[in-house]
This record gives C-alpha cells, structure tokens and sequence, in this order.
C-alpha cells in the first residue's frame, strides 16, 4: 500500500460524496487492516481535508498500520441527527454514505469491514455517535471530542457494543460539558438539537456496551482525567476524559491566536484514539449483544 492519499466518490441519495484514504506503509503482518473515519465540525467551508492537515491521523496511519478515511461533510456539515445543520434539514443520509465508504474501502483496500473507527469533532463528534448506533455492525470503536451524545438518539437499540472514547473540555464554550442545546434555534426560535453531558453520555455507552455497575478506574493528571470503564460486551470499554481547562479543540493540536478557545497539548488525541482502539478492534460477531 502506498502512503499517498487515494481521493474517491461515491454517489448516496443522488448526491456526489467526496472523500480522501491515507493508507499505511507498512500493514500489520497476519490482520486486516482497519479502518478509521475521520469527521470534521461544521463549517461551510470544512472537509477532509481539514482533519488530515489539523490532526496527525497520516502519521498514525503508518504507526499503526491503519488506513484512515477523510470524508467531505454536505456542505461543510454532517447529519448528526440533531436536526440543526444544513445536511439534516436537507434530509442527508450521512449513515448510508459513511457505511459505504466502509465498504468501498473494504473492496478496493482490503480493509477490515466491521473493525471500523469512526472519531471525530464537534458536529463530526455527534455523526460519530450517530454512525456507531446505527452502523454498529460496522464500528468497532468510536471516539468523541466535545460532542456528547445527540438526545435524540438516545432511544436507539444498537445490535452491537462499540468501545467509546469520550473526549471533552471543561471550557468548552461551544457544545458545553454538561450538555445542552444548539445555538441554531429554530424557526420560532425554540431551542432544538439537546445532547447529553459527558457524564450521561458515559453512563449511556456504557449501558450499551453491558459494562459492569461503576464508570470504573480513574487516572488523574494536573491537566486531565479519565476514567475506563470495566470491559463489557465483546470486551468493549468506555473511557470519559474530562480536559481541566480545555475549549471547543482537538487535544495536542495548537490553535489560531483568534481562537477564543484554550487547547491542551498534554496529549494528542489522535495517538490516543489510535492506543485505546488498536486493543479493541474485535468482529461484529465478538460484539454482538
């Protein structure tokens, strides 16, 4: 595989979907490759090709022996279920169109179809719950930042257990900690588009996932916490980290001056995606609820 990014289309729903594979160098000898979606925010003007130049999801992909997939929103946003963005209210499948991705990948690639990641932020964090419900035959392990849980996708009953990292600031100006609803009001200016805290959206996955009664073991930092759930079905775990201080930003990466959002550089989300999942990329099968 070469280590060139490999641009693709596909059509879903009479609309032509754009995309990016960053593939590895140098696959794992004796395993499928897996796959990794990466989703950005909102923005008009967002696409793929922001995630690949603000994230190190390239250099992961050699580290790891992943391919990393770089989607292109509908203009510059994502279905998330929320009924807020500019994709939903145009009735966007964003599930058909990541799932045939998956496959697409599968096909061309080799990569492994039901060991997907699927990680994202903000608008892209909300589409990554999204997919991990309503494809979770498809996503092995999703990952959040400073996105909870849409509230109106809380009532879905997933067939499979998806491990869940869980990334948010306590800073977060934009989509707070404790959850709340969006700034885009509607046609009455009636507030819409609620999601969960991080806390109750742990609470939720781990609910889904069947893990034992407790959020589990706690690792604290001056700048962090996490805590990792006890493993549950098909030995998922769910991991909530609360960033002390951190804004509505991707962890590791440093941000505009203009920014009005503080970012920590303790870690790098990405690499630690990457370590949380690469344990627990098991099959549909070994998930199965």
């Amino acid at each position: 595989m070469a280590d060139d990014g490999v641009a693709g289309e596909l059509t879903i729903g009479g609309r032509r979907r754009g995309f990016t594979v960053r593939l590895p160098r140098t696959p794992v000898a004796g395993r499928p490759v897996p796959l990794a979606l990466v989703l950005h925010g909102n923005s008009p003007d967002a696409g793929g090709s922001l995630m690949r130049e603000w994230t190190t999801f390239d250099e992961q992909a050699d580290r790891w022996g992943w391919a990393i997939a770089y989607p292109d929103g509908h203009q510059g946003c994502w279905a998330d279920g929320r009924g807020v963005t500019t994709a939903d209210e145009a009735g966007v499948d964003d599930v058909a169109f990541l799932r045939a991705l998956v496959d697409w990948s599968a096909e061309h690639h080799g990569t492994s179809p039901d060991r997907t990641v699927v990680a994202g932020i903000s608008n892209g964090a909300f589409m990554a719950h999204r997919l991990a419900l309503e494809a979770c035959d498809r996503v092995a392990v999703m990952a959040a930042v400073a996105g909870g849980l849409p509230a109106a996708l809380r009532d879905l009953r997933p067939t499979h257990a998806v491990s869940a990292m869980l990334i948010h600031g306590t800073a977060d100006q934009i989509t707070p900690i404790d959850g709340g609803y969006s700034r885009r009001r509607g046609p009455s200016g009636e507030l819409r588009g609620r999601t969960l805290s991080l806390r109750e959206t742990a609470e939720h996955w781990r609910a889904v996932d069947r893990c034992p009664p407790g959020p589990g073991e706690t690792h604290t930092t001056e700048f962090s916490g996490r805590t990792t759930s006890e493993a549950g079905a098909g030995g998922t775990r769910v991991v909530a980290w609360t960033v002390f201080g951190g804004g509505h930003t991707w962890p590791g990466m440093p941000v505009p001056a203009e920014w009005d959002e503080p970012v920590t550089l303790e870690f790098d989300a990405a690499e630690e995606i990457c370590r949380f999942a690469e344990p627990l990329l098991a099959s549909a099968d070994a998930r199965r609820l």
